[in-house]
Parts: structure tokens; C-alpha cells; sequence
């Protein structure tokens, strides 16, 4: 059985999926057709197009636009020729890739998008982010969003938005990564890359232009079960700068409720980075950031007071792996040492999960006070949500209480 699971996912799937396809949106007698292609690449001198779906025995097929345009009301769709994830140039294929591997890279650059002044890196995992971080270099804003949640990480799809550098090649090559997307490569990295013969090596030279995605949309497709489909307009944050926050306040039952601390710089600067990163998570969901890193992310839970928890449970176990791993070498789940254990377990408690100082994101309005609560037990310095509860008085009042200030975007974010 072991050897049949194996043999699965070493199997490459012929699709039998057309290699072309349109779409028109038709209203009366105006008609906009989109024109697509199927992506195949060369790999061992086979064309080859996607290994397979979600799953082994899934037959999937990758489509770029190469024609057409789309209007809808005032808003006019991304246009062909501005490719990435859908025209990607394969450096090393070792296995080339699969449906998760190009929607894990997809979502990778739809948060980094937002980030091209200082270097910036993210790391996926099933459509998730489990890492993020910026910093003054590229090496290091990699290990600070690897160590934000090494576990996770574990074959995880890397998107850096500078080219690779020899010192940020090492660093990713001493861990396992199913996928390192980025605008270029300096010389030599993909020799070191070539260590790892798995790995999939992505250029897309447009990651340099991914500013000029901001603000723009596409239009996203859901099939249903009976064959029917969705269709929608891609979300965009609106909240994208310090001006478009609100200090929280409401009315109710006739009595004004308001934050009483403005948010400090640093503050501003990890709200709106969390904010970003938050595009990226499925909901419901909550995620901690400090000093441009992520923390804690919760994802995909059903309550927010859970996924509050969640997130935060994840903050006190990933610190503790982490600390583990760099002062033991190895993960916290094999050390056996107790007292070992219980040193790293008191100073991650002391720290609260390196929670202190955090901002708190949330992706939709709390609509009770126990969701921010659950942050400001741990120390949380900030909260950035949409608003509009009919209790967002509590959570004003719990922030207040602790000395917590609280933006909101105005702007639900939701991602399923």
C-alpha cells in the first residue's frame, strides 16, 4: 500500500483537457471573449503541462489569457500579456509542477504585490501563508519569515520580491522547499539550487512590476458541484496607507464609544502589513504581527474567538520550535531533555508566544468583545478590523481598558 501511495504522487497525469479555450460574457448583442492557452513546458525534452490536480489522479490543466479584454460596469479586468504565475519560466523542474504548486506561487505573489519597497518574503503553504516578513535584506527577511513557522514551511512554495543573492540561495537550500518563485537569480544560485534536484526554480520576471497589480482586478471563477458557476470581481484591499484607517469608534444606545490612544508609527506600519498579508489568508481568520513578521496565523476556522485562539497557540508553539531549533538543532517536537524542555517553555510563556507588542488582524468585525480579549490577554499593543458590529462598543471598551489602541479598514476580508 505504502509503495502504491508513493508511486501516486511520482505519476504524471495526460490531461485531456483542450489546448484551447474561450469565455464570453454576453449582454444582448455585445459579446467579450477572453482567449486562453493551454501552458505546457519542456522538461527532460517532453512537453509536459501540469503533474495533476489537488490530488494524484486529478486531471488538471494551467490556461494563460492571450487575447480579449473584460469590462464590467467602470471596471476594466487585467489584460493578456501581463503574465505571471500563468507563464512561468521553469530554470530547474525537478518534478515540474502541479495544480498546488502554481496556486500556492499565485497567492504568494498576491500578497507580495503590496510589498516592493524593502525586500520582502513569503512563504505558502496549501494557498496559506505560514511566514512573512520584510527587512533590510533579502537573506534575512527570508529566515525571519522561515522561522516565523519553520514547521509549516516544510516544502512550502518561497516567493522572494528581490533576485536570489548566493547568501538567500544557502539559507533556502538548507531546508526543504518544493518551490522558490522569484524575479531573478544572481550567478551560481542555481547551482546551489541544483543540489536539491526536486525543487522547482521559477523565474517571473514581472515579480519587478508587481506594484503595477495593485488595486487592479480579475475576475475569479468557482464551479459548482452541478456543473453551475461563480463568478466575482478579485478582492482589493482598500485600506493601503495610514490615511485610509479609522480610529475605531460607534454609537450605541445613544452613548459615543472611542479609542483613546492613537496608534504609533510602528504601529501604523504592522497594522497595514498585516492588513495585506490578511488578503492572502482564508477566512475566517486572525493573524499577530510584529515588526513586519508574522507571528500567529489562524486560518479557515468557523468562530473568531477560535481562530483568535488558534493564532495564538500557534504563536507560543512556533516560538517554542524556534528557540528549540536554534539553540539545540532541532525541533522542539524530538527534544526529550525535560528540563531542556521546561527552559524553553517558561522564557516562550514569559514572551506570551513573542506576542507583546503585537497588533492583532482580523479579517471580519469581532462580534463580541472575547475575540480582541483573547489578544490583550497576551499583551497586544494594536487591533486593525473591518468595524461595524452592533457590539463594536465592547471591543472599543477592552482596548481602552488596556491600554490598546484600534483602527478600523471600513472593508471586509474575506477569502474562501
Amino acid at each position: 500500500m505504502a509503495d502504491d501511495l508513493k508511486k501516486m504522487y511520482r505519476t504524471i497525469m495526460a490531461d485531456h483537457f483542450p489546448p484551447e479555450m474561450e469565455i464570453s460574457f454576453i449582454d444582448g448583442k455585445k459579446r467579450q471573449t477572453l482567449f486562453y492557452e493551454k501552458a505546457t513546458w519542456v522538461v527532460g525534452g517532453v512537453q509536459k503541462g501540469l503533474r495533476y490536480g489537488e490530488n494524484p489522479g486529478q486531471e488538471a490543466a494551467l490556461y494563460k489569457l492571450v487575447n480579449g479584454n473584460l469590462v464590467l460596469g467602470d471596471t476594466e479586468m487585467i489584460r493578456p500579456g501581463r503574465y505571471l504565475a500563468s507563464d512561468i519560466e521553469l530554470l530547474q523542474a525537478g518534478k515540474h509542477p502541479g495544480k498546488t504548486n502554481l496556486t500556492d506561487a499565485d497567492n504568494a505573489l498576491n500578497i507580495l504585490r503590496y510589498f516592493t519597497d524593502r525586500p520582502t518574503v513569503v512563504i505558502v503553504k496549501h494557498n496559506n501563508p505560514c511566514g512573512v516578513a520584510r527587512a533590510d535584506s533579502l537573506e534575512d527577511a527570508y529566515i525571519k519569515a522561515y522561522m516565523a513557522d519553520r514547521v509549516a514551511a516544510f516544502g512550502g512554495c518561497i516567493a522572494l520580491n528581490r533576485p536570489v543573492d548566493k547568501a538567500t540561495a544557502e539559507a533556502i537550500s538548507r531546508q526543504y522547499a518544493e518551490v522558490v518563485v522569484a524575479p531573478g537569480f544572481e550567478e551560481g544560485v542555481v547551482d546551489i539550487f541544483s543540489r536539491k534536484k526536486n525543487l522547482r526554480v521559477i523565474r517571473i520576471a514581472n515579480i519587478s512590476r508587481l506594484q503595477t497589480f495593485v488595486g487592479e482586478r480579475f475576475i475569479e471563477f468557482k464551479s459548482l458541484i452541478d456543473g453551475g458557476i461563480i463568478t466575482q470581481w478579485s478582492f482589493v484591499p482598500q485600506a493601503r496607507s495610514k490615511d485610509d484607517l479609522k480610529l475605531a469608534e460607534c454609537e450605541h444606545k445613544g452613548k459615543k464609544y472611542r479609542i483613546k490612544r492613537e496608534p504609533t508609527e510602528q504601529e501604523y506600519r504592522d497594522m497595514l502589513f498585516g492588513w495585506l498579508v490578511e488578503s492572502g489568508v482564508t477566512s475566517n481568520s486572525v493573524i499577530y504581527v510584529k515588526d513586519e513578521v508574522t507571528v500567529g496565523i489562524g486560518t479557515g476556522e468557523q468562530d473568531r474567538v477560535g481562530v483568535a485562539e488558534i493564532a495564538r497557540d500557534k504563536a507560543y508553539r512556533k516560538l517554542a520550535d524556534r528557540y528549540c531549533f536554534e539553540e539545540l538543532k532541532i525541533p522542539y517536537n524530538e527534544l526529550r531533555d525535560e528540563g531542556q524542555k521546561k527552559e524553553i517553555d517558561e522564557r516562550v510563556a514569559r514572551e506570551k508566544g513573542g506576542l507583546i507588542g503585537a497588533v492583532m488582524v482580523s479579517d471580519a468585525f469581532f462580534p463580541f468583545r472575547d475575540g480582541v480579549d483573547v489578544g490583550i490577554r497576551e499583551g497586544i499593543s494594536a487591533v486593525i478590523q473591518p468595524g461595524g458590529s452592533l457590539n463594536d462598543y465592547q471591543s472599543i471598551e477592552a482596548c481602552n481598558e488596556a491600554n490598546v489602541t484600534m483602527v478600523y479598514t471600513g472593508q471586509r476580508s474575506f477569502k474562501h
